[in-house]
């Protein structure tokens, strides 16, 4: 009776194959180095150990991923900062932070070498190119915090060039791009100062889902953060030449120097894997984190001190070690 049982055992696991659980993550931006961890986590099949058949939507300068998760169309979607989370909040928009991929935001700025503006104290001096986007919301509190000034501000419209041109200027980037494109097409290495590094904490690339998934499907949102932790483990540390492959081929613009580039910044600033990340495992948050920052947002004025913030995020599927004795002794 007993060989019976295992050779029926045998059999049924030699069968068909449980059918995965189709989900869409959808991303803010097109295909690139810092999407790497989901992009890994789908070709080594990481994905797929953990059940799920994954569609990575990418995002990009006409799409709305946002509100392709809010109509149902998508199941996550991958938040930039914990404004935005905190203004969801207030507009009774039904989306949740379960996870922050990035423990620091690669937001930074960046000056010219060796004309007075090598230090943060000689920044708010400087003529500052900066986006609509970011003047009500890091630069607002660059100026409550360390005394920058709106009559400096000229509009950066994602061109380098006035920037590169005037040597006593200063202009935001992301930490993995900008400083790349200056050094090819100004030919010098810009002073580069990561917000995070001065107090700007907010979480980026954060998953977000919505709340009646969370409610309904909590096993289907543990097993998407569990993977793609585990994906960016593999990203970071692994083999991850097929993940920047489909990089490549899913937005042609990307090069391989571009993606170099940005994993190194990725690891030499720990914007993925540091602070609580290290014993809690990538994604980690904190309601000591998440308060803090919105206490900082309230000063500057971009969010309402009676917002409930404790709705924007979910400590339910974070900080339980995933992965964290994949990381390198």
């Amino acid at each position: 009776m007993r060989a019976a049982a295992a050779f029926a055992f045998a059999v049924a696991l030699a069968g068909p194959a449980f059918a995965l659980d189709k989900v869409t993550f959808g991303t803010n931006w097109l295909a690139d180095a810092e999407h790497g961890g989901y992009y890994q986590a789908l070709v080594d099949g990481t994905y797929a150990k953990y059940g799920l058949d994954v569609t990575i939507l990418q995002g990009g300068p006409q799409s709305n991923g946002g509100m392709l998760l809010v109509a149902g169309k998508i199941e996550f979607f991958m938040g930039g900062d914990m404004i935005g989370d905190f203004l969801s909040v207030e507009h009774g928009i039904p989306t949740v932070a379960v996870a922050a991929d990035f423990q620091k935001d690669p937001q930074v700025f960046m000056s010219h070498p060796g004309v007075g503006l090598d230090a943060w104290s000689d920044l708010p001096k400087a003529t500052a190119f900066v986006s609509a986007g970011g003047l009500n919301t890091y630069y607002a509190w660059m100026r409550m915090a360390y005394g920058f000034k709106d009559e400096n501000v000229k509009p950066y419209n994602f061109n380098s060039s006035p920037f590169i041109a005037d040597k006593h200027s200063i202009q935001q980037g992301y930490l993995t791009s900008e400083p790349y494109e200056v050094e090819k097409q100004g030919g010098f290495k810009p002073n580069v100062f990561l917000l995070s590094d001065y107090g700007y904490a907010t979480y980026s690339t954060l998953i977000e889902t919505r709340r009646d998934i969370v409610e309904t499907r909590p096993d289907l949102v543990q097993r998407f953060v569990d993977a793609s932790a585990i994906g960016w483990r593999h990203y970071l540390y692994g083999d991850n030449r097929k993940a920047n492959e489909l990089i490549e081929r899913e937005n042609p613009e990307m090069t391989d120097g571009q993606i170099a580039f940005s994993i190194a910044k990725l690891k030499e600033y720990g914007v993925v894997d540091s602070g609580d990340a290290l014993e809690l495992g990538i994604g980690a948050m904190t309601d000591a984190r998440w308060k803090g920052f919105f206490d900082e947002m309230v000063k500057v004025g971009i969010v309402k001190a009676d917002t409930d913030y404790k709705k924007a995020y979910t400590l339910q599927f974070v900080d339980k070690g995933v992965g964290v004795d994949l990381r390198p002794k």
